[in-house]
């Protein structure tokens, strides 16, 4: 399947975003040698998959995405055995003209860290779409931002980055 996808850091939270669909994320990426794992077993809510995901080409705003289910039995073996890079978040499904963003709020050490995707059915939706006002800058292009990147790492260790691109810790209580 390919996925059409563009990620921003925010600039600040939407409003209503504390009353929207909200679920918790736990990806574990491998193997924990890699710069940059592209295979991911994620608790999704309460759904459980595997995901290998590939940038097509040279851009990361479309994906080769090959997703197996598994269950919960599967994951909690994989959970206990692997000791993969991990990342924890809150995804928050915001409604915005029409579409749904999916508002990411990372948590332990990436807490302050906010970025917002949208997917899109097509190119065309994917390259004509319009910056929301509540994003900072698209990064859909920046690596170190990129799931297989973050997990693992602590807010300190990504603050640099973020810094150039003017990002500002947004701390979210819900």
């Amino acid at each position: 399947m390919i996925e059409l996808e563009r990620t921003f850091l925010a600039k600040y939270l939407p409003e209503g975003l504390k009353n929207c669909k909200r679920k918790e994320i736990l990806d574990i990426y491998i193997p924990t040698d890699s710069r940059h794992p592209t295979l991911r077993i994620r608790k999704n809510g309460d759904k459980y998959e595997i995901t290998k995901k590939e940038p097509l080409a040279d851009d990361p705003s479309e994906m080769n995405e090959e997703t197996t289910t598994l269950t919960k039995e599967e994951f909690d073996e994989l959970n206990k055995n692997l000791n993969g890079k991990r990342v924890r978040k809150l995804r928050y499904y915001y409604g915005y003209n029409g579409r749904t963003a999916e508002v990411d709020v990372f948590q332990d050490l990436l807490k302050g860290l906010i970025v917002i995707d949208f997917e899109f059915k097509t190119v065309e939706e994917k390259n004509a779409f319009q910056i929301p006002e509540f994003c900072l800058i698209d990064i859909t292009q920046e690596e170190f931002i990129a799931g297989g990147m973050v997990c693992g790492k602590s807010y300190e260790d990504i603050e640099e980055n973020l810094r150039v691109l003017d990002y500002k810790k947004i701390i979210f209580e819900d």
